[in-house]
């Protein structure tokens, strides 16, 4: 989902979905009905406490709010669940075994990633049925390569194996990274084969009608020296009787 619609105000004005951005909780609540019920009526939404790790939990029923696992993929083969993930320039996940019933969605930050939330994503996949040969991957909207400049503390987190193709010179001492490039190959080297991106920036991406931002950005946001940012969410689920 991008920013556009919603009833949140201010700074964060739209389609804001995540809790914490100095927003309205009743506000934030309204938007994500509005998600759920665009993407999949009548389903539960599912969220998880996101921690930047590498852990993916199986979904089987809803959470209590303060009882939400920290985890930052969610995965389920129940049908009437919308699992969901909240991103500000990481990158949203989405996977799905239609044949075997089983989504995912994932978040994945370079922490995440670096650490293997995607592995652990599609591991926990397969354990409820699903066939790596027949998962297909959505890399939603994150921030661009042009829009991601790091340092070397940061590249020296990547050994040559890894970073190869994802690091582009920048300003002296600085690189670009690309965060998109990356979990796409971490996705082919999980066995899923064809993984597609959106190829959409967080950062700079603005709408045709009047220039506005199209997303919410973390990084833009701490440029731009605003107070806070929003989050939009990426969700996914299986069409069916709800869960029980």
């Amino acid at each position: 989902m991008t920013r556009s619609g919603g009833v949140s105000q201010g700074e964060v004005a739209g389609l804001q979905c995540g809790f914490g951005a100095g927003d309205d909780d009743a506000d934030v609540r309204a938007n994500r009905r509005i998600v759920s019920e665009t993407v999949l009526p009548g389903a539960r939404l599912v969220t998880p406490y996101q921690v930047h790790s590498a852990k993916a939990a199986i979904v089987t029923e809803t959470w209590a709010w303060e009882n939400r696992p920290q985890v930052d993929a969610v995965v389920t083969d129940r049908p009437g669940l919308l699992l969901g993930i909240v991103t500000a320039d990481c990158a949203p996940v989405l996977l799905a075994d239609r044949a075997a019933g089983v989504v995912a969605a994932a978040h994945a930050g370079w922490r995440g990633a670096h650490e293997g939330v995607i592995e652990a994503t599609v591991d926990a996949m397969t354990s409820i049925g699903a066939d790596r040969s027949r998962i297909a991957a959505a890399i939603g909207p994150c921030i661009a390569q042009a829009s991601y400049e790091v340092g070397e503390d940061f590249r020296k987190n990547f050994s040559m194996a890894d970073d190869a193709g994802f690091f582009e010179s920048g300003r002296e001492g600085h690189w670009q990274f690309d965060l998109a490039g990356y979990v796409g190959k971490l996705l082919r080297q999980s066995g899923v084969s064809q993984p597609e991106s959106v190829a959409d920036d967080t950062y700079s991406a603005t709408r045709a009608d009047d220039g506005s931002f199209r997303y919410y950005s973390y990084r833009r946001a701490t440029h731009r020296g605003e107070a806070n940012y929003g989050r939009q969410l990426s969700v996914i689920g299986l069409a069916g009787p709800l869960a029980s």
